[in-house]
C-alpha cells in the first residue's frame, strides 16, 4: 500500500510531516510518497536516515498557504503539493492521499481531482471526539457552511459506515445535534433531516441530541452542518486545552499544592492523551472518491503519523466501497 502525503502541508512542514512520514512506514509496514520541494524534503529524510525506507519523493514546486482563497490558488498553482498528490491518487500512483494543510486547498483538489461519489451531493469532514465513554465522531467539521437537509442524511449514512467499519462501534447511534431532544425543535433545515434521517432504514437513529450529550457520548455519530460543527470543533480544542492549563495553575499556586499536583499529573497521562487531537490523526473527507484524509495544521509528527494510520485503515476496510454501495441502496441519487 502506497500513502501519498502533502509535505509542504502544514505549520511545521516540512520537517514535522517528513518525521511522522518515517515513524509510519517504520511502524505500518507501508510505503509513503511524499509530494513537496524535492531539495528541502531530501535534506529532512536525510535527518532520519531513511535511504533504506520505502519513501519516495515526487517534486512540486508550489505551496498552497493557509490563507490562500482556494479556489483561486488551486487554478494558478497546479504544481502545487496538494494538487500533484491528489493526482497521483487519481492515477493510481498511490492509494490514499494525507494533507496538513489547507482544509479548503485539500477539500478542492480531492472534489477536482478525485471527484464525488455518485449519489452524494456534498463531502463532509469526520472528525473523532472524545467522550467520557471512548469517542464519538462529528461531521461535517467545515467542509460546508452551508447545508440542506438531503446533505445531513447523507452525512449520516457515511458517518454510519465510518463509525462502523473504522471505529468499531457495534450498531452506531447516530444522533442529530440541535438545540433541544424534542422532534419539534430546530430549524427548518433540522427538522427535515431529522425526517431524513429517521427514515433512512439503515441508521440506527436516536433522534436529536444536545450540544452536552457529545462528550457525554449519547451518540457514536453526532450529525451537524459544517458552520455548527466547525465552531463545536474549535471550541472542544479550545476548551480542552484551556482546562488542562487552568488546573495546572491552580495545584501549582504553593508548595503544598506543587506537591499533590506532582501526584495528581502523574496519573493524568491518560486523560491528556485521551484529549490530544493528534492521537485521532486526521479527519477523513466522506464522499469524495478516493481516501483522502485532512490534518490539523498544527500537527506535528505523531499527528501525521497517526493520520497515515488513518489513511491506511480506511484504504483497508474499503470506506469509500461501502459508501457507494451504501448510497445506492438508500438514498435518492438525483445529485
Amino acid at each position: 500500500m502506497k500513502i501519498v502525503v502533502d509535505a509542504m502541508g502544514g505549520d511545521y512542514a516540512p520537517a514535522e510531516i517528513v518525521a511522522g512520514a518515517v515513524e509510519a512506514v517504520k511502524e505500518l509496514g507501508i510505503e509513503v510518497i511524499l509530494v513537496g520541494e524535492e531539495e528541502a524534503v531530501n535534506r529532512e529524510l536525510s535527518v532520519h536516515q531513511a535511504e533504506k525506507l520505502p519513501i519516495s519523493v515526487v517534486h512540486a514546486p508550489e505551496i498552497i498557504g493557509m490563507g490562500e482563497p482556494p479556489a483561486v490558488a488551486l487554478r494558478k498553482k497546479r504544481n502545487s503539493s496538494i494538487v500533484i498528490a491528489t493526482k497521483l491518487v487519481k492515477e493510481g500512483a498511490g492509494d490514499a492521499v494525507v494533507s496538513a494543510g489547507s482544509t479548503g486547498a485539500a477539500m478542492g483538489a480531492a472534489l477536482l481531482g478525485l471527484g464525488r461519489i455518485k449519489g452524494i451531493h456534498r463531502p463532509a469532514i469526520a472528525s473523532v471526539i472524545p467522550t467520557i465513554k471512548g469517542f464519538t465522531l462529528l461531521l461535517d467539521v467545515g467542509a460546508n457552511a452551508e447545508s440542506e437537509p438531503q446533505n445531513l442524511q447523507q452525512f449520516a449514512v457515511m458517518g454510519n459506515i465510518y463509525s462502523s467499519k473504522i471505529l468499531g462501534a457495534k450498531n452506531p447511534k447516530v444522533g442529530l445535534l440541535n438545540i433541544g431532544e424534542e422532534e419539534t425543535k430546530g430549524t427548518p433545515l433540522y427538522l427535515e433531516a431529522y425526517r431524513l434521517i429517521k427514515e433512512t432504514e439503515s441508521i440506527n437513529f436516536i433522534g436529536n441530541i444536545e450540544g452536552r450529550g457529545i462528550t457525554g457520548g449519547v451518540a457514536d455519530v453526532v450529525v451537524c452542518d459544517g458552520f455548527v460543527g466547525n465552531v463545536v470543533l474549535k471550541f472542544g480544542e479550545g476548551l480542552a486545552g484551556d482546562l488542562m492549563s487552568m488546573i495546572k495553575e491552580e495545584l501549582t499556586k504553593n508548595f503544598f499544592a506543587k506537591i499533590g499536583a506532582a501526584m495528581v499529573f502523574s496519573q493524568a497521562k491518560g486523560l491528556k492523551k485521551r484529549i490530544d487531537y493528534a492521537e485521532y490523526g486526521g479527519a477523513p473527507l466522506l464522499g469524495v472518491n478516493g481516501v483522502c484524509i485532512i490534518s490539523h495544521g498544527s500537527s506535528h509528527a505523531r499527528a501525521i503519523k497517526n493520520a497515515i494510520r488513518v489513511a491506511k485503515e480506511c484504504v483497508d476496510t474499503k470506506v469509500v466501497t461501502l459508501i457507494k454501495e451504501s448510497i445506492g441502496k438508500n438514498l435518492n441519487q438525483d445529485g
